[in-house]
């Protein structure tokens, strides 16, 4: 019974249940959700802040520009207190694992070991070269102090590689056999490289630049709508908008591939995602809804639009919730609406992109400022929103995820609730770690905002303009 095979023949039917009470399991799953969506946002900026920070030392650098330095500079110490936060949240991830789930640890720990001790040896090398480059401002030729900050970029893609391929071995289960309940053959390699992790890893790198990017894009586009338009802001907002709405395409190609990818190996998610009860061809594409007894009800229908999506054609048999037994679906409404609304703010980022595109366009030709232009108030204002809209769809994307794989914690393998810690008390702990981010979250923003004072280059209105920075 090698795992090589689809996994949904895979299940042996072994008992690994646990004498967790139902309200232990549902406090352990709050608890480990609600750890992740607070550490995900905070991962997404240690991987995308270095990237913008090195871009506007290295421009800086370039154009001996003191407003895209001082950026710079400003920036890496934000990054030093968002990673610090990280390593602490990160810390608590790796605790609530055993913790919360001995079952999936105890049995396949042996199986998904090698991503974790990867993304470890990834996390000490960004910590070190962090703390060269943060002390290596004034102490270091520019350009030399600029390569320390390379290895900090490619340790944080790196880190996140690592973890996302330990998260698509929980969909796509591979590198062991399962032989009478017992697991053998293990193959770390075969399993952190499984056939999900191109799709997932792709797609989770590039939320990351894109939340990084669209977020600090929003708090220079709210100082620069309060009239706070000197270099030093002008450059904030164009560098980080553009490095944005560069990856919005991309991640809207990557987004195709990876429901694609659902399409293929877990059929299953994709009919909660869009609410398919049953298997066949042209399939219409619902947008938005309810999950009812027949389908779902409410939503704008496109006629054969799933079908076309999935295989070009009105005639691609789309798979069904009713090819699997009902207690193993996950929930229809929650899934597809999770789905529905990273699409939407994907295609409004998308938006944002172009009208940008057009806009320099527009500058190149007739000359003049980018905010200089009729509706850059408006499109301040929609950046502003875009920074917690790509929060809302990083978490919505990461619900899709993990709550359209339910029951399985490991894909037709193995339930949540077999993998749950039994020992009562669970309660307690949720209780505890919401205080504590709740306190780190105070301290956090507290700190960021005390940073942020005295970012300010004197300089009359009339001379603050962003030409001559990335965007024209």
């Amino acid at each position: 019974m090698d795992v090589a095979t689809p996994v949904h023949q895979l299940w042996s039917g072994v008992n690994l249940a646990h004498a967790a009470t139902e309200g232990d399991l549902s406090a352990a799953r709050a608890q480990m959700g609600f750890s992740l969506a607070w550490h995900i946002i905070v991962a997404c900026l240690g991987v995308g802040m270095p990237a913008l920070t090195l871009l506007a030392e290295w421009l800086g650098i370039r154009r001996d520009d003191p407003a895209l330095r001082l950026l710079a500079r400003h920036w890496a110490r934000a990054m030093g207190v968002l990673f610090a936060v990280g390593a602490v949240s990160g810390t608590i991830l790796s605790f609530e694992m055993g913790l919360l789930w001995p079952g999936l640890m105890g049995r396949f720990g042996q199986v998904i070991g090698l991503p974790f001790a990867l993304e470890g040896i990834a996390f000490f090398i960004e910590a070190i070269f962090l703390g060269i480059y943060l002390y290596a401002w004034d102490r270091l030729p520019p350009r030399r102090h600029l390569l320390t900050g390379i290895p900090i970029v490619v340790a944080g893609v790196a880190s996140a590689f690592f973890v996302v391929c330990a998260n698509a071995w929980m969909n796509q289960p591979r590198g062991f056999t399962l032989r009478d309940g017992k697991i053998v053959g293990v193959d770390p390699w075969a399993a952190m490289l499984n056939p999900a992790s191109p799709p997932q890893t792709v797609h989770m790198i590039l939320a990351a630049f894109m939340v990084a990017a669209f977020l600090t894009a929003s708090v220079y586009a709210v100082a620069l709508l309060r009239g706070r338009r000197d270099p030093y802001h002008t450059a904030g907002f164009a560098l980080s908008f553009t490095v944005g709405a560069v990856a919005a395409p991309f991640q809207i190609v990557v987004g195709d591939w990876a429901a694609r990818f659902l399409a293929d190996y877990q059929p299953t998610k994709l009919a909660a995602i869009e609410g398919v009860y049953r298997t066949g061809s042209h399939v219409p594409l619902t947008l938005g809804g309810v999950a009812g007894d027949r389908g779902l009800e409410y939503g704008l229908e496109i006629p054969s639009g799933l079908s076309l999506l999935v295989g070009y054609r009105p005639g691609t048999v789309v798979q069904g919730l009713d090819r699997v037994p009902h207690d193993q679906w996950p929930a229809v409404t929650g899934v597809h609406w999770a789905f529905d609304l990273m699409v939407a703010i994907g295609f409004f980022l998308l938006g944002l992109g172009v009208w940008l595109l057009l806009t320099w366009w527009r500058t190149r030709r007739v000359g003049g400022g980018l905010l200089d232009r009729r509706g850059s108030r408006l499109l301040l204002a929609l950046v502003a929103l875009a920074g917690p809209a790509s929060v809302v769809a990083l978490e919505s994307g990461w619900s899709v995820t993990e709550l359209g794989r339910q029951p399985w914690i490991v894909w037709g393998v193995m339930r949540v609730r077999d993998a749950v810690n039994p020992a009562p008390g669970l309660m307690a702990g949720l209780w505890l770690v919401l205080v504590v981010y709740a306190a780190m979250t105070v301290a956090t923003v507290y700190v960021l905002r005390r940073m942020a004072r005295g970012t300010d280059i004197p300089v009359a209105p009339q001379e603050a303009d962003v030409r001559g920075y990335p965007v024209v």
